[in-house]
């Protein structure tokens, strides 16, 4: 099979989306310096982005550097998270439409780390899909289902894995793509909790500041 490597600019951009959203945060909800993260993420970004492309015979090193950057900012986020409600609900908070922008900012976060992270595990990351793995889905598509409704030779993209982790995000449950695997399901779990989270427990209480 012909490889078709994957591009590996929407990926970067939604890191570097992940890190704009943490640097806006309160002092409050960032764990230690501010710049730590950023520093921590971009300066294996920019080595990372140089090939423009995820293919076939790349480097195991390069999947584990971009496993590595998707965790850390996977733990900044529950981090901040945990930090916005212990500040809820240890203080007296007063000043409603900073804490909805807070939680939006970690909601949106949260949204795109794991669209990262479902595009960097099914059927073993985008380097082997690019050269047509044979491995067994982690993601079960409606068009894998339905073949009939899709173009030839049709495979997902990251916009597709970054849909599907908005969609569980709204939804707290699959409402695209269906998990099949244990890692994609312990995933699907873990975007949920932040996810309901931030929206029932710290979006309501910042609504009812607002009152």
């Amino acid at each position: 099979m012909t490889p078709r490597p994957e591009p590996r600019w929407p990926a970067s951009l939604a890191l570097l989306s992940c890190v704009g959203l943490y640097v806006i945060l309160p002092n409050r909800l960032v764990v230690g310096p501010r710049w730590i993260l950023p520093v921590l993420i971009a300066l294996p970004l920019i080595p990372l982005s140089a090939r423009r492309h995820r293919h076939p015979n790349e480097s195991p090193h390069v999947r584990r550097a971009t496993l590595s950057l998707i965790g850390l900012v996977t733990l900044a986020n529950v981090a901040s998270m945990a930090l916005l409600v212990h500040h809820l609900l240890n203080t007296q908070v007063t000043q409603g439409r900073n804490l909805i922008y807070a939680a939006v900012s970690v909601w949106l976060t949260n949204v795109i780390v794991y669209g990262l992270w479902f595009w960097e595990i099914d059927r073993g990351g985008p380097q082997l899909r690019a050269g047509g793995s044979e491995r067994l889905p982690d993601l079960q598509f409606p068009q894998m289902e339905n073949p009939q409704y899709a173009p030839k030779g049709w495979r997902p993209r990251f916009t597709d894995y970054l849909y599907t982790s908005f969609a569980n995000g709204t939804s707290f449950a699959p409402a695209d793509a269906m998990p099949l695997t244990l890692l994609a399901k312990t995933l699907f779990l873990g975007e949920s909790i932040v996810s309901l989270v931030t929206i029932a427990v710290v979006a309501a209480r910042a609504v009812n500041i607002l009152k």
